[in-house]
């Protein structure tokens, strides 16, 4: 069994008084995490919204309806509770009338099921977001020289639950995870007319890992508008597929103040859009797959956590440039991201001046484990 980072966390706000959400893509273990967190308990009852009789448990719900139903269970967990139309005030219900219940809600879209909750649940909810396992996941898992030694195998199939369970088929495996499960919610969302567009625009994205990338310029290269490349963005992003970094700026002169970078939180995913999964030592790209594996690394790290972070990367007009800057607690950290152990990186002087409090770090192959 390998033990979610998130485990610890969650079960320490079991009985304080709030719903618990569960965010995260389909297929990264949701429902496993909370399996093996209430293995041993006897009084839970576990709801798939997905199964069209469960979301008409709540049509027209009341706080006496509830109580009727759910009162006698400790635990209710609630599946993809985005299908739930009226899940917000639903959760509202279970928390402020059922207070020897926990009630639990996972989501696989964070655009249905925020929308649906933030004002209800104002102040009601503990919120977490699970990606696909970690490489300190798995170290815990394994042991630190096992992961080392599949770093380039990670690299290139990634760290989805299934994946890593199995040695056989990863190929077949990403493409019917990436197919069947990745477009899902997506698809399904009333406003993506043109899914084929989609398709085109992540192999696009795929394929910029790494570089900064420009609406216009995506949207001549799949044929879709400005706003239409910005709202399909947006749509990954809240489905957990990808994630935007901005450019951190000051307003310093000569300072990029509007560009962004795209990431896939899992490479596995990414090679699979792209259906490329030659051997790593014969690739071209190895350095956007380790660059995009060490920042999707970094985002779970703090992300878990549980403290507030946000990420950047920095450049300037005459291309002087920063990987990757997590800034936290007042401190910009300051990474250079090299695969090669050998290759040299240096601060930039201007950055040095203009943000005195930072800290700067290279990291590379051999020294990864020291960062995860």
């Amino acid at each position: 069994m390998i033990i979610r980072n998130l485990q610890k966390s969650i079960q320490e706000k079991i009985g304080k008084g709030k719903t618990i959400l569960l965010l995260g893509a389909r297929q990264v273990g949701k429902s496993t995490l909370l399996r093996n967190l209430f293995e041993d308990e006897k009084n839970i009852l576990w709801l798939d919204a997905e199964n069209p009789d469960i979301p008409e448990l709540f049509k027209n719900a009341t706080n006496t309806s509830l109580t009727r139903q759910f009162s006698n269970y400790k635990i209710v967990i609630i599946d993809e509770a985005q299908k739930i139309e009226n899940i917000g005030s639903v959760l509202k219900l279970f928390t402020d009338y059922l207070k020897n219940t926990q009630v639990i809600a996972t989501g696989s879209s964070s655009f249905e099921i925020k929308n649906k909750t933030n004002e209800p649940l104002t102040g009601r909810k503990w919120e977490y977001h699970l990606f696909p396992l970690s490489y300190s996941e798995m170290v815990e898992h394994t042991n630190e020289i096992e992961e080392k030694r599949l770093l380039t195998h990670r690299l290139i199939y990634g760290y989805y639950p299934e994946i890593v369970v199995h040695d056989d088929d990863l190929a077949l495996r990403l493409k019917t995870l990436s197919e069947s499960y990745l477009y899902k919610d997506i698809l399904m969302w009333q406003d993506i007319k043109k899914p084929d567009k989609l398709v085109q625009l992540l192999k696009a994205l795929a394929m910029q890992i790494g570089s900064e990338v420009n609406y216009h310029e995506l949207g001549n290269i799949v044929g879709l508008k400005n706003d239409t490349v910005e709202k399909y963005i947006q749509l990954l992003e809240q489905t957990f597929v990808i994630f935007r970094l901005p450019a951190y700026s000051t307003n310093q002169r000569k300072e990029l103040k509007k560009g962004k970078k795209i990431y896939f939180f899992d490479n596995g995913i990414r090679n699979a859009i792209l259906g490329d999964f030659k051997l790593f030592e014969t690739r071209q790209d190895k350095g956007a797959l380790f660059e995009n594996f060490v920042i999707s690394e970094l985002y779970k790290k703090h992300s878990y956590e549980g403290k507030t972070f946000q990420c950047y990367f920095w450049r300037t007009a005459d291309q002087q440039e920063i990987d990757l800057i997590i800034e936290k607690e007042g401190i910009l950290n300051a990474y250079e991201i090299k695969w090669n152990p050998g290759s040299k990186a240096k601060l930039s002087k201007t950055f040095s001046k203009v943000y005195p409090n930072h800290t700067f770090q290279v990291i590379n192959a051999e020294n990864i484990v020291d960062f995860m």
